[in-house]
């Protein structure tokens, strides 16, 4: 298409000068002025913006510049004349080529002058971040002068409670030798009036010792002030065992390896700090996999952080709003939890669940159920589940909840064949929780499955086109006589000593799956 404007940039429609806009033809034929050429540059690439051919460039410098272009727009200028404003004459004192050396020093100082401005921008960004670190300071030192005040307090109390001690104890080495001169006395009376002025002795002594003795009983040691110190010291030994755990003062300096990085780069890759949208699931593969090595350093380490504090979610949304699952770790090994109306944690970092759940092994996916009951957590049962069937997807689904519906807080419903050979439970009514409900979630449940007579099997209720087949069966004994049961699409790996604990209870149905969700395989 013809350019009706020649003496305009294409991108910015200015019209082209002697200075910043200078007009510059890259090596595809295409002229943009000097400005935007420097602005489209990144990471030392330039796009043209009109055929969009790749160009290796770090500043606009480094295109020749139009001459042919700028002859025209003196000319154009030369005969456009603005009534009332003088034609500006080009410099006749200095030629053609100093001219041109003169505008080259001239866009030198323009690009200078925007990477100070860069460099400006990152230094209020960085003391911006100073000063959120100083008002931190202050705060801690409110608490650190918070816990002073407290060891002084304990200590008082302590001096008090020693002085209380120093006391009785000088008033029990009175008492005791007393006692002492009694026994002398005894040994010497002689006379009637002699034995019963020395009883009478005898039983002030006695009774002041036991009323001593009784004193002790009740003062030591002082409640409040045993307690106290104990509380204080292990209060201020765990600060301090952070702050030297944390503060890192004998470490080596960290290597900033990219000196083109931003300033606030640098700073992040010092304190491993993690901006909230640039957690990807490669980083929580990274962490599992060197927690698993023992090795930690860097993002590792702020990842781990993150995750230790609660503050790694994968969140889902859909028509009805935001749903968001916890991602936690636990001995090694990551686990997501299932989806649920929660508000995330302060400043949390989110990841797609359909990204953490796209990483899923469908060979190996691992699931796990906590059981609990009189209100506590007894323990995690883990299943492995038959590769590719889909009772064991419909199983993945209720444990994630990704369609809606899950099996956190369903109760365990009734136990079979107790305390004899093929005993099992069962559970997993997602609907109505009293063993009435538990549709399929899938259109189609039909597969090949496996059948076992072992202890551990899972298995559907009913066959795959049942009403109720979302409910699931845990074998808790073996059968005799090489019997097998059909259906099954898992097995317990750890926790089945969860699950006979659970139906040796007095109530299976008090029983409840208070937690569930998948082991990520990262």
């Amino acid at each position: 298409m013809m350019d009706n404007n020649p003496e305009e940039c294409s991108v910015c429609f200015n019209n082209y000068d002697d200075n910043q806009l200078r007009p510059r033809t890259l090596l595809c034929g295409h002229t943009f002025c000097s400005q935007c050429i420097n602005n489209a540059i990144k990471n030392g690439q330039l796009t043209c913006p009109s055929c969009r051919a790749q160009h290796a460039a770090t500043a606009a410098t480094q295109f020749p510049i139009n001459y042919g272009m700028e002859a025209l727009i003196r000319k154009l200028k030369g005969i456009e004349v603005v009534p009332g404003k003088p034609i500006k004459a080009p410099a006749r004192g200095i030629s053609k080529k100093l001219h041109s050396l003169v505008q080259e020093q001239k866009s030198i100082i323009s690009s200078l002058i925007t990477s100070c401005e860069e460099v400006l921008s990152q230094l209020g960004e960085y003391r911006g971040q100073l000063g959120d670190w100083k008002t931190h300071h202050l705060q801690l030192q409110d608490r650190l002068y918070a816990l002073v005040v407290q060891n002084k307090s304990a200590m008082k109390l302590l001096e008090l409670e020693d002085t209380s001690v120093v006391d009785m104890t000088t008033q029990g080495e009175e008492g005791k030798t007393q006692l002492q001169a009694m026994l002398g006395s005894l040994d010497t009376v002689n006379t009637a009036q002699e034995v019963f002025m020395t009883i009478n002795e005898v039983d002030q002594c006695n009774m002041e010792v036991e009323n001593w003795l009784q004193k002790c009983q009740e003062l030591f040691p002082d409640v409040k002030t045993v307690h106290t110190s104990v509380k204080v010291q292990e209060t201020i030994r765990e600060a301090l065992e952070m702050t030297t755990t944390e503060t890192g003062a004998t470490a080596d300096p960290a290597h900033l390896g990219d000196s083109a990085s931003s300033i606030m780069n640098k700073v992040q890759e010092i304190t491993g700090e993690i901006p909230q949208k640039q957690l990807t699931v490669e980083d929580l593969r990274r962490m599992r996999e060197s927690v698993k090595r023992l090795v930690e350093a860097g993002r590792v380490v702020a990842v781990k952080r993150l995750v230790e504090a609660g503050r790694v979610m994968a969140v889902q949304e859909d028509q009805d709003g935001r749903r968001s699952a916890r991602i936690t770790l636990q001995d090694g090994q990551l686990y997501l939890h299932p989806l649920l109306r929660q508000p995330s944690p302060a400043h949390a970092h989110t990841l797609q669940e359909s990204e953490v759940v796209g990483v899923l092994d469908p060979s190996c996916t691992l699931v796990f159920l906590d059981l609990g009951w009189a209100g506590s957590t007894r323990g995690r049962v883990t299943i492995r589940l038959t590769p590719d069937t889909p009772l064991a997807r419909q199983f993945v689904l209720l444990c994630t909840g990704q369609w809606g519906h899950t099996y956190r807080n369903t109760k365990l419903l009734w136990v079979c064949y107790k305390g004899e050979p093929g005993e099992w439970v069962k559970g997993g009514d997602y609907e109505s929780n009293d063993g009435k409900g538990g549709a399929p979630m899938l259109p189609d449940l039909q597969g090949r499955y496996r059948r076992s007579g072992q202890a551990g099997a899972v298995r559907a209720l009913g066959g795959p086109r049942g009403p109720r087949c979302a409910q699931f069966i845990i074998t808790t004994r073996d059968l005799q006589g090489g019997g097998q049961w059909s259906r099954v699409f898992g097995d317990v790996v750890s926790g089945l000593d969860v699950v006979r604990a659970a139906v040796n209870h007095s109530d299976i149905t008090e029983v409840t799956v208070v937690d569930c969700g998948v082991v990520l395989p990262l």
